[in-house]
């Protein structure tokens, strides 16, 4: 199957569990949660965890909660991430922020509500084949990204960032906590269920590192072009301290990196391959 066909059916999937688990009442809670959740995210998370765990031969059956777990705790982050407290922002994927929808209150609730069902997801989650112990390890995982030790203390720094250090070695701590935490955990994750070995979860951990890398840079070159950061509410930027082409080569080298390290582990997936074709910069043609 081509991977575009194969990406929306997983798309089409997980959109079907993560509305079952959202279905019940009609709470003002859940309705906020609900609007977090489907508001047009492109899934790319729980994706990954299922490409990965696929091409080591698990079921998405097994998957699935776990991919699901995964994009409530991405959702969940960003509601809060959106609050005046922290990046105060009123849009959110062409939309209002949940907090401009739904005050303030709420949208803490709605967070805290995303993010306590992700983890009742996974303590419910099936056992993989491995059995206990690799459901043990993936939800700890899953949990320490997700922590003080990774998307808390990435936004920390985020929020405490000073310009005057705006640098690569500054700039991959901030990001490959708070943003290529939570890419990196899910492709790993759905690896280490299936059962890869030891030496293929290694170049997965430094693929998904890498794509979340990229990920983010890209991401800060189409703020500059939007012109989304203000002036006033400074925010970290590689891509400003960089400039164009010197991001774009950035981009391209971390994405190079994360093809070439499966690649040597023998991991054979044009899907992994294809999530980072896609965010590549091709060159620019002369006039």
């Amino acid at each position: 199957m081509e991977p575009i066909k194969y990406l929306e059916k997983k798309k089409t999937c997980l959109e079907e569990a993560l509305a079952s688990y959202l279905a019940g009442d009609d709470s003002r809670v859940l309705a906020a949660m609900r609007y977090a959740v489907f508001s047009g995210g492109k899934r790319i998370r729980p994706i990954l965890l299922l490409v990965s765990g696929e091409y080591f031969g698990l079921t998405e059956k097994i998957l699935l909660p776990y991919a699901c777990a995964i994009e409530y705790i991405h959702n969940y982050s960003l509601i809060h991430d959106d609050l005046p407290a922290m990046d105060n922002d009123d849009v959110r994927r062409g939309q209002p922020t949940c907090h401009r929808k739904f005050g303030e209150a709420l949208a803490l609730l709605a967070g805290d509500g995303l993010l306590s069902l992700a983890f009742q997801i996974l303590l419910a989650a099936p056992w993989p084949p491995g059995g206990p112990r690799l459901k043990e390890e993936v939800c700890h995982d899953i949990a320490r990204a997700a922590g003080p030790a990774g998307m808390i203390d990435g936004q920390w720094l985020d929020l405490s960032f000073d310009p005057a250090e705006t640098n690569i070695k500054t700039y991959e701590e901030l990001a490959k906590k708070k943003t290529a935490g939570l890419i990196r955990v899910s492709v790993v994750s759905g690896a280490k269920l299936a059962s890869a070995s030891q030496l293929q979860i290694k170049a997965l951990d430094s693929y998904g590192t890498s794509l979340g890398l990229a990920w983010q840079l890209r991401d800060d070159l189409e703020d500059i072009k939007q012109d989304r950061v203000s002036a006033g509410n400074f925010r970290p930027n590689l891509a400003r301290y960089l400039g164009p082409q010197k991001t774009k080569a950035q981009v391209n080298k971390w994405l190079n990196q994360a093809i070439e390290t499966i690649r040597k582990a023998d991991i054979n997936s044009c899907l992994l391959e294809y999530f980072a074709t896609q965010l590549e910069f091709l060159p620019e043609r002369e006039s």
